[in-house]
């Protein structure tokens, strides 16, 4: 099986919200809100922040049955980094 994945293809299978979200958009809010609130900084910059860690935190529940152990550790890390980078950014405003 091909490991790539579509651009077009929805990023969960079923018919809930995020199945009609395409990949490109996914990726370029996720992008928009990492730029915005690093380069903000302060308290909108680490609410900017936040709500991507939020976001995150709602992938990774929605998802959290079909990961293996390894990729539930790569996605925790990837959480605790975020949230060091808007406690980061809410320390330098």
């Amino acid at each position: 099986m091909d490991a790539r994945r579509s651009t077009r293809s929805p990023l969960l299978p079923g018919d809930g919200p995020l199945s009609r979200v395409p990949a490109v958009v996914a990726f370029l809010v996720v992008l928009g809100l990492f730029l915005a609130g690093v380069w903000v900084r302060g308290v909108v910059g680490a609410a900017l922040l936040g709500v991507l860690a939020l976001l995150v935190v709602g992938l990774l529940a929605a998802t959290w049955h079909r990961l293996r152990p390894a990729e539930r550790a790569v996605r925790l890390v990837v959480l605790l980094v975020l949230l060091g980078v808007a406690w980061s950014a809410f320390q330098a405003g």
